[in-house]
């Protein structure tokens, strides 16, 4: 057997979240059909990160096992050609087992999400009174002006080791709410305001529930000192609603140099 491992492109807009669901309508239904027709066969895949309905993905990895032999471009053009336009195979790897196991989850086997190390997502906001057509489904979109400097030092309090109780939904199934957040930067350019968050791992909803409240914080509805209190109070109902999917990307995954991913250069989006 051989593991396989792919970057995968996607707009989000046309499907219901990653994960497999009866409708068939999701990113894993799909890119299963493409393996399934180019293989003769049924291939299970695995990813590093589920997305969401709406949300995009600018690089997510996946891993399947196989017993057939093809060249790494054969992969690409032939899943593609059995890929909708929203969804694209960028490159694919051949994974060896290690020489010593990974320093996450001890295996000396490739896993697409128990070997990541760290995972970054972006979110697009346009901020501005009338939200725009052109942009629709690929940003988020709050009509109030926003203050960037207050939600950057609101952003610091994320920054750590932290239960993010209070930024996980209610359906989340993660065993432990502690996550580690590396970096929350934020950018305007013009109109649009881009987030990166890098942390070890993140819980559901969590990405969407944080920019939800430092939007909270840029319109002047909470102070920057109140994302502390969230972190501390650990209560769902204290924080923002959930902010709407539209401009949430998984922008990169990370992993031990030993896998030898040819894994693209992460830039916020190509556009940007």
């Amino acid at each position: 057997m051989k593991r396989i491992v792919l970057g995968v492109q996607y707009d989000g807009t046309p499907w219901q979240g990653w994960q497999t669901q009866p409708s068939g309508q999701t990113v894993q239904d799909k890119l299963e059909f493409a393996l399934a027709k180019f293989t003769q066969g049924k291939v299970p895949t695995i990813c590093a990160g589920r997305t969401d309905a709406g949300v995009h993905a600018l690089e997510q990895v996946v891993h399947f096992d196989t017993e057939l032999t093809r060249s790494l471009s054969s992969w690409v053009r032939g899943l593609n050609a059995f890929l909708p336009p929203s969804i694209a195979v960028r490159w694919a790897s051949e994974v060896p087992h290690a020489e010593v196991p990974d320093h996450v989850d001890g295996n000396l086997q490739f896993h697409a999400r128990f070997s990541a190390t760290a995972r970054t997502y972006h979110y697009l906001l346009y901020n501005h009174p009338v939200r725009s057509p052109i942009l629709a489904n690929k940003v988020g979109w709050a009509f109030r002006p926003l203050d960037v400097e207050r939600m950057r030092e609101a952003a610091h309090y994320f920054i750590g080791t932290h239960d993010f109780s209070a930024f996980r939904a209610i359906e989340c199934q993660a065993a432990s709410p502690i996550r580690t957040m590396h970096e929350v930067k934020i950018e305007q350019h013009g109109s649009l305001i881009v987030f990166t968050l890098r942390a070890n791992a993140f819980l559901h909803h969590m990405v969407r529930n944080m920019i939800g409240a430092l939007i909270f914080v840029g319109n002047g509805k909470e102070s920057a000192a109140w994302i502390a209190e969230l972190l501390v109070q650990q209560d769902r109902s204290l924080a923002a609603p959930t902010f709407m999917p539209d401009g949430l990307y998984l922008g990169k995954v990370e992993y031990d140099k030993k896998w030898n991913l040819p894994q693209e250069e992460s830039s916020v989006l190509p556009w940007l």
